[in-house]
């Protein structure tokens, strides 16, 4: 996954699938949701490619189910705002 090796072309990829995904009219919770699975996956078969990226793969694997949504919250508001500036 070559767009995980850098963290600006990641986070700006993710802005852009959550613009698009609310634009299309999904709803905040399915999209949270889905942010969820991805980390999921990505803490189960995707090694961090820079410091951000292990960073959130600690926070990742010590977090419980309700704080992983919230960190999926996190890391989607983050890349949202990336995306309007």
């Amino acid at each position: 996954m070559s767009i995980l090796q850098n963290w600006e072309q990641w986070t700006s990829f993710l802005g852009q699938q959550v613009t698009d995904a609310k634009e299309s009219g999904m709803p905040n919770k399915i999209i949270e949701k889905t942010a969820v699975q991805i980390g999921e996956y990505l803490a189960k078969n995707v090694d961090p490619q820079n410091e951000q990226e292990r960073v959130l793969s600690d926070l990742w694997s010590v977090a419980e189910k309700d704080e992983k949504q919230a960190l999926a919250s996190c890391v989607m508001k983050l890349v949202q705002q990336k995306t309007t500036h």
